[in-house]
């Protein structure tokens, strides 16, 4: 009888609730060099969300001269196909079944088409910043879908404050000028927040991709949210009659290039690094970087009533993303 020879280990982390995921290879690592590769992935942690963040400096001077729903499409389908060949390098192959296709389309909907293109429009009148701020909110607004829809998710304390706390933050930066009668901009805020429930829906549609590799259903979802948009384009803005200025077409590209497909990139290699809860991190990181960029580049600023908005959605962010308990380094 021939024994089956020793199992090769698997590439795939072994996680724990709570705690942050090593790679197989690093485990016979020392301390030193443990340390280093802790600090590289916190590098990237941070260049993802300044890449999240900027995108909204990005959307605001793209549509300056390109309309939305062109900006969208080409955004869409540059990426898309940069993913496509990331995933063709690595070796692996899309699904070409009809139903995971439908799903990446029901996904490139929630996820791309509408909450891109809702953003886009909206920033023709809100500042970068105040998107930010109020895009911020969507694992809120993920929960409390969650809740009314599935019913698995436990209202805790610390949820509920953090339900509590971006709700407040969102009336403080839309309320104040709903009053005054702003108009417009309250209109589009409003968009934005659509846009956030969107991501929130796509957050809890995503579960169907279980098991699935998933930078498949991003690049699936964003080759079906431009082949949806670009015949849009061609019909509503003629963009060959267009004269994008070089600044936004140098902001399309930054949106497509860093913000979109290097950004998923990141996101991919950080849930496999650093675990799905650390990279969670992003979420409360990308506002203060966000804002940051709209008033250094942009000259933007914010009133009072945004920045204790704006206070509220990260307490309401951290709290809905933090784990409830930290667990050490496994060893």
């Amino acid at each position: 009888m021939v024994r089956p020879g020793p199992k090769r280990p698997s590439r795939i982390p072994e996680r724990k609730a709570g705690m942050v995921a090593i790679p197989p290879n690093d485990r016979g690592q020392t301390m030193t060099e443990r340390t280093t590769t802790m600090r590289t992935e916190l590098a990237l942690l941070l260049a993802l969300a300044t890449l999240w963040g900027a995108s909204y400096s990005f959307i605001k001077i793209g549509v300056e001269t390109i309309p939305p729903v062109t900006l969208i499409a080409a955004r869409t389908l540059i990426a898309g196909t940069l993913l496509l060949a990331v995933i063709r390098w690595r070796g692996l192959a899309m699904p070409r079944d009809f139903a995971t296709w439908r799903n990446f389309l029901i996904q490139a909907a929630l996820n791309s088409v509408l909450p891109f293109t809702l953003i886009a429009w909206a920033e023709r009148s809100v500042d970068a910043g105040m998107a930010v701020i109020l895009n911020a909110t969507t694992p809120i607004f993920a929960f409390l879908l969650t809740a009314l829809l599935t019913r698995h998710e436990a209202l805790t304390a610390r949820k509920a404050v953090g339900v509590a706390a971006g709700i407040v933050g969102t009336g403080l930066v839309i309320g104040v000028q709903a009053l005054d009668g702003a108009g417009q901009d309250v209109v589009a805020q409003l968009a934005i927040v659509v846009a956030t429930l969107c991501y929130a829906g796509a957050a809890i549609f995503g579960r169907v991709f279980k098991g699935l590799d998933p930078m498949m259903p991003a690049a699936g979802s964003l080759v079906c949210g431009a082949a949806i948009l670009t015949p849009l384009s061609l019909l509503v803005d003629a963009p060959w009659t267009l004269a994008p200025s070089a600044e936004s077409v140098a902001a399309l590209l930054g949106l497509s290039v860093f913000s979109t497909a290097l950004a998923f990139v990141l996101y991919f290699r950080l849930v496999y690094t650093i675990g799905s809860v650390g990279t969670t991190a992003q979420a409360y990181l990308r506002v203060p970087i966000g804002v940051a960029i709209g008033v250094v580049f942009l000259g933007e600023t914010l009133s009072p009533t945004a920045w204790a908005g704006f206070a509220c959605v990260i307490v309401g962010v951290a709290a809905m993303t933090i784990p409830a308990k930290l667990k050490p380094l496994a060893a």
